[in-house]
């Protein structure tokens, strides 16, 4: 584009912007004339991602599977004139991916990768092009790493090698540095072939020293950015009895990892995923964000998000795209004349960026091929849709735009821990009253909480056999949910509905509220990283934004919890230790054989029922029986069945999931022939239909029938074993 063009296209949409007020600077007056709009601006520079567009399959295999094409830059455009300015042109032979803009305007922080067979790194460089320096490194035990998955990425015919990757830097306010990476080692959940891999949040000092891993999630995180309050804003992907290609949403947690609590998304089916988030300058409840699906690029439509709204439905959304929509996996969505329709091609949006609340730097592909190579340019776009382009580059996509201008800087929040909890890697958390957001729960109902984890899968459970995967499991847990979850013990809750209690720290934690019978009545299906030492409350139970907590900044003596020591999980009925695995062969094939196989086994299994332990390719008979949806016995969510994720995705109230909604645990109670289930096999039986009917209680061993007569042929896990990132037998005995 020719710079006097430039000027024009961007100066003739500025001018209907200043004329209605919504850029000029407080108290100016703009004059609609073009040649006096930049000098009324507080910018006239924009910081952008010179790249070739991404080739992936999903939008979080970008660094996977996506770098096809390398060059680029991190480049700075001049308004006034139309030049664009290279910052590090001896980098050009790379892929460069996020940056980040310091608060004094005078940095830029970015993730480049050299070769396709090196990983991302982070490094720094002055706006002046001055000062580079690199970050991150690779860790000493890179190229360990890489020879050991080599050979079967080779065989899958990828060229992925799990080395690590550092990508989507930010700068925090107290100086450090925020940034997603595959350190973790972990596998994405819902990947069969075990390919993909997760990232999670890690940070750093300013000079890339002291880096500490702020998450532990089982699937990705990414896209930080900060708040208004000095808060670190990300993207999270999870699903605990949620569908798998749903929730993806938007986070917030302070600068240390402490405070994670859920911004928007986290029961909304469609779009399937929120992601690029920004806080929008001087309003701390409204958010904009990318709409996306499932699909490859995270491009979409762009969402307002007002934070004062019911979370649990779409209200908090405005779309500020409203003709495109994403209403299914993967499908863009667009307005006719009679109606909605289901279309290829685009817009795609990407990466917004408010100048205000109504308006945005947006990248933008206006009509061309998803993928193509140099489709993306930077435009203008305000609430209405109206959009007005003001550069496209010849050769490459433009991503990321933002003013190249000093901005506010955040306070640097700080986290008041317990140095003995964080000795330990504990955390405490108060629940004020369980009740509030409890729907139809009569007080006094709730007696006890579960608590449970759901242990991310390391790339070092990756198996090197055929046979064990199941849909999109690699490593079958069961025959419901794609992760692996374990117990940690309960607590109690008191007549006033709060709780005291202790939870690991750095872990994936999600509660469960139970009656006197240890049965489930609410199900947290989200989850909560707490850091060591952190100790936190929240008001009750999927309570809404306008729900406020007690005062217990002094441990008020309000609360009948906080009157006592925190809890420490402990064991229920008929249970050694609380803190143990959920393992459908220990846990209730022996009750089972004890009660039922008597009438339900054999040629002639009565009821056409078998319940007897024998195998199946993966699991045995009385498991896929009693789990037969057609049955009905037990109220499953199937996390990868792609044909309800609408419906198992939003907020369900208390008893519509687990024991109090299961027939067959009605039949039980009610009476079964002259079955006599005692108190702790009744506790056993109903903790298994609480967990969402898992099979295996650990990540490793062999499932396949076809591998009865191996050593490791679906061994008993012990507690130990299964929350450990390496496997419990060498290599060679697996």
């Amino acid at each position: 584009m020719k710079k006097e063009t430039l000027r024009v296209v961007v100066c003739s949409l500025l001018a209907v912007l200043a004329c209605i007020g919504l850029i000029a600077r407080t108290g100016e007056t703009i004059e609609p004339d073009a040649a006096s709009l930049f000098d009324s601006l507080d910018f006239d520079k924009l910081l952008f991602v010179r790249r070739y567009t991404f080739q992936s399959s999903h939008y979080y295999t970008d660094f996977i599977d996506g770098c096809r094409k390398f060059g680029g830059n991190i480049s700075i455009l001049s308004l006034k004139d139309g030049s664009v300015t290279d910052l590090v042109p001896s980098m050009n032979h790379g892929i460069f991916g996020r940056c980040d803009l310091s608060f004094d305007g005078k940095r830029v922080v970015f993730g480049w990768k050299e070769a396709i067979s090196k990983g991302f790194r982070i490094y720094e460089v002055g706006i002046d092009g001055k000062s580079l320096r690199q970050l991150t490194f690779d860790p000493p035990d890179e190229q360990q790493r890489v020879d050991k998955y080599r050979q079967r990425d080779h065989e899958s015919g990828k060229s992925y090698m799990h080395h690590t990757d550092d990508m989507h830097p930010c700068y925090l306010p107290d100086g450090g540095i925020c940034f997603t990476s595959t350190r973790c080692e972990y596998g994405i959940l819902c990947d069969a072939p075990d390919f993909f891999t997760t990232c999670v949040l890690y940070r750093m000092d300013a000079d890339g020293g002291n880096i500490q891993k702020l998450t532990n999630s089982a699937v990705s995180e990414f896209a930080p950015t900060v708040m208004n309050d000095g808060r670190i804003l990300y993207h999270r992907w999870e699903y605990i009895d949620k569908g798998h290609v749903n929730t993806k949403c938007l986070w917030a947690m302070r600068p240390d990892g402490t405070g994670s609590v859920e911004i928007y998304g986290n029961d909304i089916a469609w779009p399937p995923g929120f992601t690029f988030g920004r806080a929008i300058p001087g309003h701390d409840n409204l958010f904009v964000c990318i709409g996306v699906g499932h699909g490859p690029l995270a491009v979409g439509t762009v969402i307002r998000i007002d934070t004062s709204r019911d979370l649990r439905t779409r209200e908090p959304m405005t779309y500020i795209t409203p003709d495109l929509d994403i209403r299914g996996e993967g499908g863009f969505w667009r307005r006719t004349d009679d109606g909605w329709d289901e279309r290829e091609g685009g817009p795609f949006y990407i990466d917004p960026y408010p100048l205000s609340d109504k308006i945005f730097l947006v990248s933008l592909n206006p009509g061309k091929p998803l993928e193509d190579f140099s489709a993306y340019g930077i435009y203008l776009l305000d609430e209405p849709g109206n959009h007005k382009l003001v550069y496209d580059d010849p050769e490459f996509s433009c991503w990321q735009p933002m003013p190249l201008r000093p901005r506010a800087k955040p306070a640097a929040l700080t986290s008041a821990k317990d140095s003995a909890l964080a000795k330990d890697n504990l955390a405490a958390c108060v629940v004020t009253d369980i009740y509030r957001g409890m729907e139809n729960v009569e007080r006094g109902t709730v007696k006890y909480i579960r608590i449970n984890e759901q242990v991310s899968r390391p790339w070092a459970a990756r198996h090197f056999w055929g046979g064990d995967t199941l849909g999109s499991h690699h490593a079958a847990v069961g025959n419901t949910h794609l992760g692996l979850k374990v117990q940690h013990g309960i607590v109690p809750v008191e007549e006033d509905g709060s709780a005291y209690f202790l939870v690991p720290a750095d872990k994936n934690i999600f509660l469960q509220a139970l009656d006197d019978d240890f049965m489930e009545i609410q199900r947290e299906r989200t989850y909560i990283n707490y850091r060591p030492g952190e100790v936190r409350s929240c008001v009750g139970c999927h309570e809404k934004p306008k729900d406020t907590p007690y005062n217990t900044g002094g441990l008020d003596t309000a609360l009948m919890a906080l009157r006592r020591p925190p809890s420490t999980p402990g064991p229920q009925p008929g249970e050694v230790s609380g803190a143990r695995p959920l393992h459908y062969p220990t846990d209730v094939q022996p009750i089972l054989d004890r009660h039922c196989i008597s009438c339900h086994s054999g040629e002639e299994p009565a009821a056409d029922m078998d319940l007897s332990g024998e195998y199946t390719r993966l699991f045995n008979r009385s498991y896929e029986n009693l789990i037969n949806r057609r049955r009905g016995l037990l109220p499953l969510i199937n996390e990868q069945d792609d044909r309800r994720m609408g419906e198992i995705v939003h907020y369900l109230p208390a008893r519509s999931l687990g024991s109090h909604a299961s027939k067959l645990i009605k039949m039980l109670r009610e009476g079964h022939q002259d079955v006599q289930l005692s108190r702790e096999e009744m506790v056993r039986l109903t903790t298994w239909v609480d967990s969402n009917a898992q099979y295996y209680g650990s990540w490793y061993g062999r499932r396949n029938v076809r591998y009865e007569s191996h050593s490791n042929f679906r061994p008993t896990p012990t507690f130990a074993e299964v929350v450990c990132p390496h496997p419990p037998l060498r290599e060679q005995d697996r």
